[in-house]
């Protein structure tokens, strides 16, 4: 994949909480226009545009047909465990917290929460520890 672009609400907001995030996750500031800004990690890099105002009533449904939520994968279980902090200490929406973290299934170590806009998002360790 070359690249992921994600309209957003309010693009202030969502800046504040990618640049936290991202950078955490090895990605760097990429780009930033007027009505957008970028991240990326090697040949990848994701792009948040300001919605329109026409169609900010739409809101975003992760249950409706599209996109679901993104993972990113960190390499251990204590990673995991330190994003779960740092997203509690920022005040940031868990979801499924009573099942932490294995709330994907018994050999699924994960942190799930929710993006300014809902959008819902993962860290995921990938190997065993």
């Amino acid at each position: 994949m070359d690249h992921l672009e994600i309209y957003v609400s309010n693009l202030k907001t969502s800046y504040a909480f990618y640049s936290w995030l991202l950078p955490q996750l090895g990605f760097e500031a990429y780009q930033n226009w007027a009505d957008g800004f970028s991240f990326r990690k090697k040949d990848f890099y994701l792009v948040f545009v300001q919605t329109q105002a026409k169609y900010l009533a739409n809101g975003y449904n992760r249950c409706n047909v599209g996109l679901n939520h993104l993972a990113f994968s960190v390499g251990s279980r204590a990673k995991v465990d330190f994003f779960k902090k740092q997203l509690e200490q920022r005040q940031v929406t868990l979801l499924y917290p009573e099942r932490y973290p294995y709330a994907g299934g018994k050999d699924h170590y994960a942190c799930f929460f929710e993006d300014p806009d809902r959008i819902k998002l993962e860290i995921v360790a990938r190997k065993k520890d």
